[in-house]
């Protein structure tokens, strides 16, 4: 069972999920994932068209912003806007939670949603260091 980290009522993190992993995220509230981890960085990963079509199942909406690396501002940007558009609770994760954390709270960031040691704080709270991403 895959950890899944609450960040704020409304967004949370994990590590790469499984696909039993979605039936218990819709069990506990989720109402959208965010893939941030492309196809093929690991061979037993699930691939993006699994997540979705197993999201869609379970009566999830499903978005795959692929980070490679560090975000960029458009992926920041993509990300920020479908989190304002959420209907309720969001799962976002890739392989540690690290990417899909750091392209939250650099939107949060640049949108003057929260500040920078708040963001620190709640990261911090689930598990991730950001101090080095929002310096």
């Amino acid at each position: 069972m895959t950890d899944f980290r609450k960040v704020t009522e409304t967004f949370s993190v994990a590590p790469q999920i499984e696909l039993g992993d979605i039936v218990r995220a819709r069990a506990e509230g989720f109402t959208l994932l965010i893939n941030n981890r492309p196809d093929g960085e690991a061979p037993d990963q699930p691939s993006s068209a699994e997540m979705e079509a197993a999201a869609k199942a379970a009566g999830l909406a499903y978005v795959h912003i692929p980070v490679r690396g560090g975000p960029t501002p458009e992926q920041v940007e993509i990300e920020r806007q479908i989190l304002a558009e959420a209907t309720g609770p969001v799962l976002a994760w890739c392989r540690s939670g690290t990417r899909s954390i750091v392209t939250w709270s650099i939107g949060q960031a640049l949108a003057g949603t929260r500040s920078r040691q708040e963001l620190i704080g709640l990261g911090a709270a689930a598990g991730y260091d950001l101090s080095g991403v929002l310096g």
